[in-house]
Formats: C-alpha cells, sequence, structure tokens
C-alpha cells in the first residue's frame, strides 16, 4: 500500500543554477584580496548585476603598486589582460580585466608619488557593464 503513495511532493527539487549562484556571490569577497602596503580598504559594496567594489589606498608608487597587484591576483587564479598601463613624472596606472572561473573582475589604479588608489571589482559573471567604481 505504501508504493501507492503520490511521489510527485517527494521529487519536487530547486532550481539547480539557485545554489551556484548564491555560492558564487559569497565567494566574491574572497577574488579582490588586499594589495602589498595596503593602507585603507573600503568596501565591499554593491555594483549592478550581482558584482561587488572594493576600494584600497596604497603605500607605494602606482606602477609598482600595480604591477605587484597583477601578480598577486595572477597567483590568486584570475587571467588577466592589460587594458591600459603607463607612467611618468612620478605618477602612473593600470587597468586589467580577466577571469577567475566563472567570476569577472575589473582592476583599475592609479596615484602619483607614493600613493595609488586601486578599484577592484568583481561579478559572479561578465556584466553588460564593466564600470568599476
Amino acid at each position: 500500500a505504501a508504493s501507492s503513495a503520490p511521489s510527485a511532493p517527494a521529487g519536487a527539487t530547486t532550481p539547480p543554477a539557485a545554489p551556484s549562484t548564491a555560492a558564487a556571490g559569497a565567494d566574491l569577497p574572497s577574488l579582490l584580496p588586499a594589495p602589498a602596503n595596503n593602507q585603507r580598504a573600503d568596501g565591499p559594496d554593491p555594483v549592478g548585476e550581482n558584482g561587488i567594489h572594493k576600494h584600497f589606498l596604497v603605500n607605494g608608487a602606482p606602477t609598482d603598486v600595480m604591477n605587484a597587484y597583477k601578480a598577486m591576483l595572477e597567483g590568486a587564479g584570475w587571467s588577466l589582460t592589460v587594458q591600459n598601463s603607463g607612467g611618468g613624472g612620478g605618477g602612473g596606472g593600470a587597468t586589467y580585466t580577466g577571469t577567475n572561473g566563472a567570476a569577472y573582475g575589473v582592476f583599475t589604479g592609479g596615484g602619483y608619488g607614493g600613493s595609488t588608489d586601486v578599484d577592484a571589482c568583481a561579478w559572479p559573471a561578465k556584466p553588460t557593464n564593466t564600470n568599476c567604481g
């Protein structure tokens, strides 16, 4: 008699995409490490399409800070593309974009002398608007 009980309610499940989206969102802060010589961190703050933004104030020349941050991010699993990079006269900066698994990131930094501002954003997947900051 037990085998005649309806099985549809027992077999109901949530869509498989829901847990993976939540897990990816929860992991985003760990994908944005603080650069070496970081003096202040702000965020994470939300940005569009389920992304997050962090800001770092770093002691160090902009070109050196961004080169070191690129190496740190690549060591943490990011595959990065240099969108632009330059410096001269004590100032400089760079913008990198890339992926870490399904996550998409934008890393922009610049400054003058011994101080560099870095904006870092990550999304669970590449957004239509990649503006970070």
